[in-house]
């Protein structure tokens, strides 16, 4: 039932590191039209659809969040801050790429998230000596990519990255990685929002529920501002384009949300594993970099480097992918 769970995990995963792949595909909108645009789907939509999965006939998503006002508000406000992540991950990716991009902003984002989630919701307990090992052991793997995108910087500048610019992209992409991690923080705080004898599989759907609205909160007011600034509300009014978009950020915002609707499905599988558990959002978002990087090679973002920075790009992925197990192991 473990490996299922870890499978499930890494199938989202997979799904998410290819959701920027049919943004590509978006005609002639800025990138503040079909970026809130992906997010209704992304985070309205279908994590209202997965919410409903855990509310039994004859109850509502509206009386369960009035069982705990506080809590509710709460896990939002997380969501607004991992809103904040979520605008400057974006960036990340314009200087650094998908694939190095993703790697500096998601290392981060797994190792605080998965540490600071249990300190600042009081179970700090669920923090045993093999999950910090665990995160010690990403945050190598991460160091060891990143080393291999320094080697990339200065080989080939960039490679097929327009605007690559190494120092900008790592600050960004930091302080991506550090917003996001409230993403977690806010599914622990929202941990008890659910029903009674609820399928533990879509037991924290309706908590993700509350994240992703609060992140979007904190979208739409950047990106609404961003119409404005920029004026490019016209893009809507595009007619030509719209169904073309609309069905390639749908199917963005359906791969994005795959990462936290097979996170719920599959930590129901981890149970038996208190420690896996407690580390699951950790082993997502190591497998989000790694498969970010598989995409990256695609894309061919690390077209031109040097055998020796590919050797070591591949090491860094090694230690990801055992970094996943290796809590189970210890």
């Amino acid at each position: 039932m473990i490996i299922l769970g870890l499978l499930i995990i890494a199938f989202g995963a997979f799904c998410q590191s290819s959701s920027y792949v049919p943004i590509n595909k978006v005609k002639a909108w800025s990138w503040e039209s079909y970026w809130i645009v992906q997010g209704v789907f992304a985070w309205l939509l279908l994590p209202l659809l997965g919410a409903l999965l855990a509310v039994p006939e004859g109850h509502s998503l509206g009386e369960l969040f009035a069982k705990d006002p506080h809590a509710t508000w709460m896990t939002m406000f997380y969501g607004a801050l991992w809103g904040i992540g979520g605008l400057t991950f974006g960036l990340s990716m314009r200087y650094l790429g998908v694939a190095l991009g993703q790697s500096i902003a998601l290392g981060t984002c797994a190792g605080l998230g998965t540490i600071l989630a249990p300190v600042f919701t009081g179970h700090a307990g669920d923090i045993t000596s093999s999950v910090i090992v665990g995160v010690v052991v990403t945050l190598v793997g991460i160091a060891i990519i990143g080393i291999a995108g320094s080697m990339k910087a200065k080989s080939t500048g960039g490679g097929t990255v327009k605007e690559f610019n190494f120092a900008k992209g790592i600050t960004v992409a930091l302080l991506a990685g550090f917003m996001s991690a409230c993403f977690n923080i806010g599914l622990y705080q929202g941990a008890e929002i659910q029903f009674d004898g609820v399928n533990p599989m879509y037991a924290t759907l309706p908590a993700t529920l509350l994240v992703t609205l609060g992140g979007f909160v904190t979208n739409a007011c950047y990106c609404f501002y961003q119409n404005s600034k920029n004026s490019t509300w016209g893009d809507y009014a595009k007619g030509s384009v719209w169904l073309n978009n609309l069905l390639f950020c749908l199917l963005a915002g359906a791969l994005w949300y795959s990462q936290f609707f097979g996170l719920a499905l599959g930590k129901g599988f981890l149970l038996g594993s208190p420690t896996l558990y407690t580390f699951a959002f950790c082993i997502l978002m190591a497998l989000n970099v790694v498969f970010s990087n598989v995409w990256g090679i695609i894309l061919k973002e690390w077209k031109g480097c040097s055998k020796s920075t590919i050797a070591v790009l591949v090491a860094g992925l090694a230690v990801l992918i055992i970094s996943s197990f290796l809590p189970q192991l210890i």
